[in-house]
This record gives structure tokens, C-alpha cells and sequence, in this order.
């Protein structure tokens, strides 16, 4: 079986840089994996993204070494176990917010006796290999998010939850629930709190923790906080600061 390059960076020492997919073009898709990121998200529940685009998306990932992860809609295990069949080598799980629903988005990701998985690796064959069943419960992340104050209290349950990967937390859903603006960083106290004790319970029971930066001066401070899975840049974002810089060097005035 193909193996997860994140793991073996993380065996490394080192941090898992990430790109995240809210255009559903395979096109951009493609583009972005070969700009050299580690690993791509392709994001079927804020983006614009439905089931089939996301296959095409999985197909341009697979022409380079960038290992691709898809964020579903929901911790439902229809459409986790689907996107495992279309060859993610990843389930981002959002709002994962108590260790029993920890345990369902572990149940969703693996096999049988480890969980529910039904088998059908239709396209996860081809992608990594046809020992796939035999290797998949060990190479596969389950990754849940960390993104409201119910899970910050539940935190060490979720991550000491067997099976899980990575926790991941999602900024901007925090804030709100802490009665923040959206933001992946702020000074409040209470933001600052909650960022530290996710990435300290994670030491604590050897889980991945994970984060989504915006962009490459959070996702540095992040890294030095501890955290080994960042995003640190999108698609549309990035497209759409290059061409305003490029449009804001020609119209500044003489």
C-alpha cells in the first residue's frame, strides 16, 4: 500500500504543511498540488464541492506526492466512508464534540473488528495499492475537530478516544463559541487558553494536533506551539491576493 507520507514526516520530526481546496475545480486541484504541499484538503463542507467534483479533484491530487485528506460535511458515516472509498487518505470530521461521537467518526474510518467500515475501496485500490483492506485501518487518519467549548471540555476524552489521529482545530468556530469574532488568531485570553490546552492534550495521549493557520505567520506560530498538521493557504484566497496585489502595483499612483 502507498504509504501516508504524514506519518512519516511526523516519525521525522518534522510539520505537515497543507493546502485546503474550496473550488471545485480538478483544474486548481492539480495546480495547487504541485505548487509542493504535503497534503491537500479538499472541502466538501464549506466549499463548493459536491461528491463527483471530488473524485475528479482526488485524481488530479494522486499526479503528485501530496497526500489528499477531505473535510465532509458531517461526522456521518456515509459520506466518511465514501470519500475513503474515492481514495482519501484522510477524514477531516467537523464539530466532533464528546468521545462517543469521537468513537463513531473512528467507527466510520476503519474496518471491521475496529469499526463499521463497509468494503468497497473502489477507487482507494487503485490509488494505493491493492493491499489496501490490509494496511488501511493503519494508514488512514481519522481526524476530528476540535471547535466549540463542549469539545475543549470533552478534549482529553476525544483525543484519548483509540483510533483518532489528529485533532484539528477549527479557529473560527472556536471563536464563536467563545463569543468571539471569527478569526484563526487572536490576543483574547480565552482564545489563547483553549489553542494551548488542545495542543497539550494531544501531547499528553501522543496525538497528532492539528490546525487551520489562514496563512504561513500563524501557521509558523502554531508550529512552534507544537502543532505538526497546518493549513496555510486555500485556493480562492490565494488566487485572489495575487491578482489584487498584481492590479495594486500597476494602479498605485506615480
Amino acid at each position: 500500500m502507498r504509504e501516508n507520507r504524514l506519518k512519516e514526516l511526523w516519525a521525522e520530526g518534522h510539520p505537515a504543511l497543507g493546502g485546503w481546496l474550496g473550488i471545485p475545480s480538478s483544474t486548481s486541484a492539480e495546480m495547487m498540488a504541485h505548487a509542493g504541499f504535503d497534503w491537500l484538503c479538499v472541502d466538501m463542507q464549506h466549499g463548493a464541492i459536491e461528491y463527483q467534483v471530488a473524485v475528479t479533484m482526488l485524481q488530479a491530487i494522486s499526479t503528485t506526492d501530496t497526500v489528499p485528506i477531505v473535510r465532509v460535511p458531517w461526522n456521518e458515516p456515509g459520506i466518511i466512508m465514501k470519500m475513503l472509498d474515492a481514495g482519501a487518505y484522510g477524514v477531516i470530521i467537523p464539530m466532533v464534540n464528546s468521545r462517543a461521537e469521537a468513537e463513531a467518526a473512528v467507527a466510520a474510518c476503519r474496518y471491521a473488528p475496529d469499526g463499521i467500515r463497509s468494503y468497497g475501496p473502489a477507487r482507494a485500490v487503485l490509488y494505493a495499492g491493492p493491499d489496501y483492506f490490509s494496511r488501511a485501518n493503519e494508514t488512514v487518519l481519522c481526524i476530528p475537530m476540535i471547535e466549540t467549548r463542549e469539545a475543549l471540555a470533552n478534549v482529553d476524552e476525544i483525543v484519548g478516544t483509540p483510533g483518532v489521529d489528529v485533532a484539528f482545530i477549527g479557529p473560527s468556530d472556536l471563536s464563536v463559541s467563545l463569543g468571539l469574532p471569527p478569526s484563526t488568531d487572536q490576543d483574547a485570553a480565552e482564545f489563547v487558553s483553549a489553542i494551548t490546552s488542545v495542543e497539550a492534550a494531544c501531547k499528553r495521549h501522543g496525538v497528532v494536533a492539528g490546525v487551520f493557520a489562514g496563512n504561513a505567520t500563524v501557521a509558523g506560530k502554531r508550529i512552534e506551539q507544537g502543532f505538526r498538521l497546518l493549513e496555510v493557504a486555500d485556493d480562492g484566497r490565494t488566487m485572489v491576493t495575487g491578482a489584487a496585489a498584481a492590479l495594486a502595483q500597476l494602479r498605485e499612483p506615480a
